[in-house]
């Protein structure tokens, strides 16, 4: 392999650090604001959008013609106090050859703030965030295309790791390698690989 496309969110720190439930319950209340609705009718668009076009945020730009950055700005406000430093994962990551890249549905700013609280600052050669898919979402095919145009991929020598199944389907499509990073595998034609263990499956590569 000569790069190695990481998501950022429960799979560079695990679901059990429960950093991404504070984005969840923010972005709740922004769309309850946004458009006046009830707790209850907020979680169910966002199930809605989720399900339809990728992100509570791709459903809002689609369904009422929402600015992307103030929601953005709002719902990355988050304490990253419940993440840790990981050093086997450090070690993995840096251990291995080519080139290594974060791509998240969040932003680029937000990325950088979770890889330094998991003291990974300086293992990675690019951070990629929705923004620069032009906040089209994973699985959108578009918005990997856009980031795998800019990073230069070689997509015949890339290997993806993403907690979501579905965001691994267009990848696989592509010709990249892929690897479910969650604590329960979900078997599917276009997953390679499952892991619960990111920094130990890491290390069995090197």
């Amino acid at each position: 392999m000569s790069a190695w496309v990481f998501d950022l969110d429960n799979t560079l720190y695990p679901p059990q650090m429960q950093l991404f439930p504070q984005i969840e319950t923010r972005m709740t209340r922004f769309v309850m604001e946004a458009l006046g609705v009830s707790r209850a009718e907020a979680d169910h668009l966002r199930k809605i959008y989720w399900r339809d076009h990728g992100t509570t945020l791709a459903g809002l730009m689609a369904e009422h013609d929402l600015d992307p950055d103030p929601f953005l700005l709002d719902v990355h406000d988050i304490s990253f106090d419940v993440l840790s430093p990981d050093p086997a994962l450090r070690d993995a990551i840096r251990a291995l050859p080519g080139r290594r890249v974060v791509y998240t549905n969040g932003t680029a700013p937000y990325a950088v703030r979770v890889i330094e609280a998991r003291g990974l600052s300086g293992l990675f050669d690019a951070v990629y965030g929705i923004e620069h898919a032009g906040y089209a979402p994973k699985p959108r095919e578009d918005a990997f295309e856009a980031v795998f145009a800019a990073d230069g991929l070689d997509r015949a020598r890339a290997a993806m790791f993403e907690d979501d199944p579905r965001n691994l389907a267009i990848p696989h499509a592509m010709g990249l390698r892929t690897v479910h990073v969650a604590p329960d595998p979900a078997p599917a034609p276009h997953i390679h690989h499952h892991t619960d263990d990111l920094g130990g499956f890491l290390s069995q590569l090197v």
